[in-house]
């Protein structure tokens, strides 16, 4: 088991949600904690949450989306702690609609860099640290639309999948140099994101059929667990490893299900 007492992790999208939530339980563990976002204001608030709770924390404003921003997140965490232990690529979006209604700058352009091409930038700047000590842990925040190609989230499943395929592929070159790399899938979860990805009443009948939604609490614990004992990958809630597993093994039958609900809900103006 890995300990994290003293490690210092820098956080993407640390400002609600999962980060939010994982900061304040890594600094529970004794960890530096880097926060970075692009409101500032949360930042701060959560910054001195844990400063007065007696951890460390900074907080950094960053638009993830700008390079130079990326560079500068990772200089100034370098040059405060003279090490990346635990970098959590967290930052995301999401987008329920049918397709034909996204639009090419935010649901298309704007989707995809944060959820895939941003974290893809934040891990380049921070992996060659890493690789100079010889050792680190990145942690990419994937979903089950990782695995799960469904009805109504296209951009956000293209991205997603994007995200696994990459974390795959970046553990198999950097493993056996130290590096750890580990994926989180995890399935819906009541957080603010949820309340940005659109409103579609189709989707959210069969998001009822999914059961109670995780606590982003939960997941937070689930990824310190993750960076205590790692892993390659983690699919939460437990009932989603089934799932994906038949989608594997009987794609045809997922094909009729999505099809059936396509043709009832899919009305065209």
């Amino acid at each position: 088991m890995t300990k994290l007492k003293n490690k210092v992790v820098l956080i993407t999208g640390a400002s609600s949600g999962f980060g939010e939530d994982a900061a304040l339980l890594f600094a529970q563990e004794g960890c530096k904690v880097v926060l970075a976002a692009r409101r500032i204001d949360r930042l701060q608030n959560l910054a001195a949450k844990i400063q007065d709770a007696g951890g460390e924390a900074m907080a950094i404003p960053v638009d993830i989306m700008d390079a130079t921003d990326v560079i500068n997140m990772v200089a100034t965490t370098i040059d405060l702690y003279g090490q990346i232990d635990i970098l959590f690529n967290n930052a995301g979006l999401g987008r329920v609609e049918w397709f034909e209604n996204h639009t090419a700058e935010r649901d298309i352009n704007t989707l995809v860099h944060v959820n895939l091409i941003s974290l893809m930038q934040v891990t380049r700047e921070v992996l060659p640290h890493m690789l100079k000590r010889g050792e680190g842990h990145i942690i990419n925040m994937g979903s089950v639309s990782s695995f799960l190609a469904v009805p109504l989230i296209s951009s956000y499943a293209a991205s997603k999948f994007g995200v696994r395929a990459f974390t795959d592929s970046l553990r198999r070159e950097v493993a056996p140099l130290g590096i750890k790399v580990s994926g989180i899938y995890p399935g819906p979860a009541s957080t603010e994101f949820g309340q940005h990805v659109g409103k579609n009443a189709a989707y959210n009948g069969v998001r009822s059929l999914l059961g109670t939604r995780m606590t982003p609490e939960y997941v937070a614990r689930r990824v310190v667990d993750v960076a205590k004992r790692p892993r390659r990958s983690l699919i939460i809630p437990w009932r989603f490893r089934i799932i994906i597993a038949l989608d594997m093994l009987f794609p045809v039958l997922f094909d009729w299900i999505s099809y059936n609900f396509s043709r009832k809900n899919h009305k065209l103006d």
